[in-house]
């Protein structure tokens, strides 16, 4: 009667050297790899930049966001050795723009200029956009934010933010917000201020901040979270009644007004914000450059200046600080944009 080899034994000696050999060949190979990657990896980094830098804009030209870029490219560019090119990628309320990014090479050469809205409140508006803020991309700085200014009709019987609150609360339905259009950073700010003060006040929307502000200057609404630079003037000029800001701070721009967060609604946090990140993935040093480079530019008083004159305050943040905000904020869009079930146009 023939013997068995018991399972465990059952294959030859040769054929278990064979398999072995097999297992510590592929080992070896992924570990060669992985060693070659991180070598490439560090060898790109070493010798970054040694071609052109294209930034993404995820609007058209003629905004502030496009400004503010064609402002810092050419510091960055003098500061690297290698041009940054600006690429306006508008449409689909920026969506495009954040895509191409997103999966393009994370080698330092696609970086996106990342707005408040397409970081924070895209991906609650939009479930079938084709990135995700958070896990497609490696923050790099929060360069600047501009805070919303609450304004009212001069024939609104509030002077402070407490009183307007009181108002809406006697008289329900009684007051009309403007808003430059559905899910805007003004209709969404006003939203939240609905929210947090428990109130009903009616959402107009309009085609456009400018159109919004002309509404209260008419009548038609009666208050707005618009921008600094499209509702200053006209608080100058006793046309608006100007109640708070909406960052956690002062503007400088108007430092004598409180912010919505001293008035009682603490945290309330609304900003328009500029930011640069990268696709998820590229090497900590390039991050770490850029974010140096970009740091000393926003530093400049010349650069300073003309943030200024569009409304903006330089920020100039970690890139740890800029990854709180965007899930922070992220985390805050959703809850409002669910409870008050808005929906892009």
């Amino acid at each position: 009667m023939a013997y068995v080899l018991p399972t465990r034994f059952s294959s030859s000696p040769i054929s278990q050297i064979r398999r072995l050999s097999m297992k510590y060949t592929t080992l070896i190979f992924f570990t060669t790899s992985a060693i070659g990657l991180l070598s490439t990896q560090a060898i790109n980094a070493a010798n970054w930049p040694n071609k052109p830098i294209r930034l993404l804009i995820p609007f058209p030209t003629g905004g502030g966001t496009d400004a503010m870029a064609r402002m810092l490219c050419p510091r960055l560019t003098e500061a690297t050795g290698q041009a940054w090119i600006v690429d306006n990628r508008g449409g689909a309320a920026g969506n495009i723009a954040a895509e191409i990014t997103a999966h393009s090479a994370a080698d330092g050469y696609t970086l996106l200029m990342g707005f408040s809205t397409v970081m924070t409140v895209n991906k609650s508006l939009y479930p079938k956009a084709q990135f995700d803020p958070i896990k497609d991309f490696d923050p790099i700085i929060h360069m600047a934010a501009s805070a919303y200014m609450l304004t009212v009709h001069p024939s609104v019987a509030a002077n402070s933010v407490n009183a307007l609150v009181a108002l809406a609360k006697a008289k329900p339905d009684s007051l009309n917000f403007a808003s430059a259009g559905v899910a805007s950073p003004l209709h969404l700010a006003g939203e939240l201020f609905k929210n947090r003060a428990g109130i009903q006040i009616t959402h107009v929307p309009y085609k456009g901040g400018g159109p919004a502000t002309a509404s209260v200057l008419a009548g038609e609404s009666q208050l707005v979270f618009g921008s600094m630079t499209s509702s200053l003037p006209h608080v100058k000029n006793n046309k608006l009644r100007a109640l708070a800001v909406t960052g956690l701070t002062r503007s400088t721009l108007v430092p004598e007004l409180p912010t919505m967060n001293e008035s009682g609604f603490q945290g309330f946090d609304v900003t328009s914000w500029q930011s640069l990140v990268a696709p998820v993935g590229t090497d900590k040093a390039i991050i770490a450059r850029i974010h140096t480079e970009t740091s000393k530019a926003l530093a400049t008083s010349e650069i300073t200046k003309l943030f200024h004159n569009i409304g903006y305050d330089v920020t100039d943040t970690t890139p740890e600080a800029l990854g709180k905000i965007i899930k922070n904020e992220s985390k805050m869009w959703e809850k409002i944009i669910r409870e008050a079930k808005i929906k892009p146009d």
